[in-house]
């Protein structure tokens, strides 16, 4: 994990393992045209996704 804080909404190793062959599945379908890879782990990207869903744009 990162080093930043955790947050209530962050996944739990359980949940991260149900859900990575999906990701992984939807990023083999789904290349970057430049072939960039990025910069993010894919667990902290969907982290974030749960974050904003929870708390809302304030």
């Amino acid at each position: 994990m990162s080093g930043r804080p955790a947050h209530p909404s962050d996944l739990s190793d359980d949940a991260c393992e149900l859900i990575q062959p999906v990701v992984t599945a939807w990023k083999a379908k789904h290349p970057s045209v430049s072939g960039h890879e990025g910069q993010y782990e894919m667990r902290e990207v969907v982290n974030a996704i749960l974050y904003r869903a929870r708390t809302g744009c304030q």
